[in-house]
This record gives C-alpha cells, structure tokens and sequence, in this order.
C-alpha cells in the first residue's frame, strides 16, 4: 500500500519499519494492530512528504542566494574541483595505508596525540611521520597540475 501511493519501495520499506518500531516501543498491542500499523503507516508518510514540499520549497536557489552562504559554484570552478577530487584520490590511492591514514585523519583535525592512538604510533614520531607522509604525497603531483598548490 504505501509502496503504490509513494511509487518509491525504499521510502515506502522506511516508513513500513519505523511502524513496526513505533508498535514495538509501544510496548502493548492495540485492539487492532493491522489497522493501528496502516495508520501510523500513513502518517509517517504524509509526514515524510510534507517535509520534502518543505524543504523544496524552502531549499530553492533564489533562496540560497538570498542567505548568507557560499554561492552556487559556476561550472568551470565545479569542474576543476571534481579534477582536484579526483587527483588528489588517485594520489592518495597510492600511497602506503599508514601514510594515506595519517594524512586523512590530519585533514579532518586530529591532533598529533589522537593520531598516535588511533594508528598505534609513538606520539613523539607523529610528526616526522606525517612530514614524510605531505612530502611523499606532494612528490606525486604531477607537473603542471594546476588544480593542487605544491
């Protein structure tokens, strides 16, 4: 039923559960669990479709713009950040898997000492380590790419 009226299976299969989870922490069967189920059923996905109009209409470029953020990215930019992308993962595919976990883990912010315990290093040695791991990677960046500051 709710799979016809959203013509979506994987919405329909969330809604479907988060049902049965409400009946579960319900704790007790209503009188009628089949017909309790549809409705709930129902709601969760009048629900879910009311916030997704919300957020359409809401979450429009005419608004993004009138807000204070980032403005919408001209495809020439778009595009030299998806070359960007994908030199820098190339680059990093090759490199050994201690050296691409440092600098990842380094990228999102971790600290030297978070570092040494989530790789079970030396924290002393996180340094040297992770100044190998920049040098190696900046040696595999080809010549004249533009997309990447050496």
């Amino acid at each position: 039923m709710v799979t016809r009226l959203s013509g979506e299976p994987d919405l329909a299969a969330d809604v479907v559960q988060e049902a049965f989870v409400r009946l579960y922490q319900r704790g007790t069967l209503p009188d009628a669990p089949a017909a309790w189920l549809v409705s709930v059923a129902l709601n969760l996905f009048r629900n879910v479709r009311t916030t997704h109009r919300r957020r359409q209409r809401l979450l429009t470029l005419e608004r993004g713009s009138a807000v204070h953020s980032d403005p919408v990215p001209d495809p020439d930019a778009r595009l030299g950040a998806d070359e960007s992308r994908r030199l820098v993962h190339g680059i990093l595919s090759q490199l050994p898997e201690r050296e691409r976990h440092l600098l990842l883990l380094r990228a999102e912010g971790y600290s030297y000492r978070e570092l040494a315990a989530a790789l079970e290093l030396e924290e002393g040695s996180v340094g040297t380590l992770l100044a190998r791991a920049k040098a190696l990677f900046r040696a595999r960046i080809p010549e004249g790419a533009d997309a990447l500051e050496r």
